[in-house]
């Protein structure tokens, strides 16, 4: 079998595949073994039935050869794509222009094949990520928590502030129902913590003790309510002194320093895992805001959108939720689901080409061993073995779509080696810092 491509406009190809007579043969062989299994003749079982009296029964060799390219038309024009390392994004438009009754079998597909972009910029790409570095406010904050554990709780006549503990009445009354207030007598609430509703922590501040306090907000069952506040009585926590003594005394470290240096050495193993952690996303987001919405095919995004749909309902099926409860649950609709589902497919799309851009812009194409490395590995994972991994990606038309996926491995690579990190505040990160293995040092 012989194919060859000519590209057309709008990212459309048009491949030429031409079929052999020993091809064809097969096929009409594959084909005559197909419809034996299926028509019934007098006289013979179903699969036994001879080549030829199944040609007669059919009305002569036209129909079998019909048959034979019905049937095997999709996996001519899959190893024909295979073949000319074409990637289609769409199904193609099929038009068989000779051998239809003798011969050569020739047909012609035209199909819309995955873009090539070009980036600008990904050279100097500076990507945001969570600061690994712990600033000493955060230190001395963890230390105040040990210390709050023997704090002493003092009267106050002053304004309210943040972290005072306020003992008050509550009295919660959801709004257009005919359920009975909420009360609490004697609450004692911490400024800060946001543990009654929205807005609470913001209009207490600077009130006093013997001041009433109103506002609307969410009840606990998620209705508008109306909260009416009695401030009874302010305290503020006194917190016992730092000292070497009372470090030995009440926690696991023997000095001030041995628990200062030891709270940092937590904080920031937990920062910098959460800075590798958001590296790899980080940077393919910025990778692929390099890509304009506009060069994203449309067929690419409804097909992704697809499959995270379908992927979700599998998901819920072995949950044993259906669709309509899960939108009930999370509170929201079908269109706002598929609108979240469309965005991350149309971001996800974007991610690919700009991986596949940026592995052609630096020459990182898969060499026959890394492709053959690539074969073996997925191979093992999938326990088949790679000569049938192999011949199901020709048979398949994904021979392309294999060797793109270790091209953007490399790009990734690429990508992690080259890219800037800095902090929310611009600041660059010292790549080496994230590089640290933290696996197995985290404390808890």
């Amino acid at each position: 079998m012989d194919a060859t491509v000519s590209n057309l406009e709008n990212h459309r190809s048009k491949i030429v595949v031409e079929v052999d007579d020993a091809e064809m043969e097969e096929a009409m062989d594959r084909a005559a073994v197909a419809l034996g299994k299926q028509v019934a003749i007098k006289g013979f079982r179903r699969g036994k039935v001879p080549r030829s009296v199944l040609v007669a029964h059919l009305g002569g060799v036209g129909a079998l050869r019909a048959e034979a390219i019905r049937s095997s038309l999709p996996d001519f024009y899959a190893r024909a794509v295979a073949d000319a390392h074409l990637d289609p994004i769409g199904q193609p438009e099929v038009d068989i222009t000779a051998g239809e009754e003798e011969g050569r079998l020739v047909f012609e597909a035209t199909v819309e094949v995955r873009p090539e972009v070009e980036l600008v910029g990904y050279e100097a790409l500076r990507v945001t990520i969570p600061s690994p570095h712990v600033p000493d406010d955060e230190v001395e904050a963890q230390i105040n928590r040990f210390r709050e554990t023997d704090a002493v709780l003092r009267d106050v006549d002053r304004p309210i502030v943040t972290d005072d503990l306020v003992t008050m009445d509550v009295r919660v009354t959801e709004v257009g129902t005919e359920a009975e207030p909420l009360e609490m007598s004697d609450f004692m609430y911490t400024v800060g913590s946001g543990a009654i509703t929205a807005g609470v922590d913001e209009l207490i501040v600077g009130l006093r003790a013997g001041e009433d306090l109103h506002l609307n907000g969410t009840s606990p069952g998620g209705a508008t309510a109306t909260y009416d506040l009695t401030l009874k009585q302010v305290k503020e926590r006194e917190l016992p002194e730092l000292t070497d003594e009372w470090v030995e005394e009440n926690t696991e470290w023997a000095t001030v320093d041995a628990m200062r240096e030891a709270v940092f050495s937590q904080l920031q193993r937990r920062k910098i895992v959460e800075a590798q952690l958001a590296q790899r996303d980080a940077m393919l987001v910025a990778l692929s805001d390099l890509v304009a919405r506009d060069e994203v095919p449309d067929v690419l995004v409804a097909a992704e959108t697809e499959e995270r749909l379908h992927d979700l309902g599998h998901r819920l099926s072995e949950q044993r939720i259906d669709l309509e409860t899960f939108l009930r649950v999370t509170g929201q609709a079908p269109d706002d689901l598929l609108a979240r589902l469309r965005e991350d497919a149309e971001r996800a799309v974007r991610v690919d080409l700009a991986l596949r851009a940026l592995a052609r812009a630096e020459g990182l194409e898969p060499t026959p061993d890394e492709v053959a490395e690539e074969l073996e590995s997925t191979a093992a994972s999938m326990g088949v073995a790679v000569a049938s991994l192999r011949e199901n990606l020709r048979d398949s038309g994904r021979v392309a779509a294999f060797d793109a996926e270790v091209a953007k491995m490399k790009a990734s690579r690429w990508l992690a080696d080259h890219v800037t990190y800095v902090d929310p505040e611009g600041v660059t990160i010292d790549p080496r810092l994230l590089e640290q293995d933290q696996s197995g040092d985290e404390d808890e």
